[in-house]
């Protein structure tokens, strides 16, 4: 039976802004997350779009994972969805499905500024041995804020 796991991030980034930096997240996000990325390279497809697949490298301080291959389900600017599926790694031992849907919506201020990251993890954990995917959670929370952070300094 599938599991799902939400969360939403307010952050002081426009919208528009921080949708573009996880947008460009393969280039950006190991020079400004060197402590979590090794790399980040599209293998498949054009990097953005639906199908593109891409291969994830961790760094050692990473608990859980040293590599995942995610594939783009699907990718709307319009709407700023991205939603994609964990197709090879370590996630995909202890969990038959891994599936992470994430939309940024703007707060709606005058000055343009500020979004709610709505984040959701939709899983099947292969046995009830296999502990809840809470690492992840917080490691998206954090990594949102941090961005936040960058983009605002940036």
């Amino acid at each position: 039976m599938a599991s799902k796991v939400e969360l939403s991030v307010e952050v002081k980034s426009p919208a528009d802004k921080l949708w573009t930096a996880l947008r460009d997240s393969t280039d950006l996000f190991p020079k400004i997350f060197p402590q979590q990325y090794k790399s980040i390279e599209t293998v498949e497809g054009d990097g953005k779009s639906a199908g593109t697949v891409r291969l994830l490298k961790y760094t050692e301080g990473v608990p859980m994972v040293t590599f995942a291959k995610e594939k783009v389900e699907v990718a709307d600017d319009e709407k700023k969805v991205v939603s994609y599926s964990v197709v090879d790694g370590e996630l995909v031992s202890f969990y038959k499905n891994f599936r992470v849907t994430l939309q940024v919506v703007p707060k709606g201020g005058e000055d343009g500024a500020g979004a709610v990251v709505n984040w959701t993890m939709e899983f099947d954990k292969v046995s009830e041995q296999i502990p809840e995917p809470d690492v992840i959670k917080e490691t998206a929370a954090k990594t949102f804020h941090d961005l936040d952070d960058y983009l605002l300094k940036n």
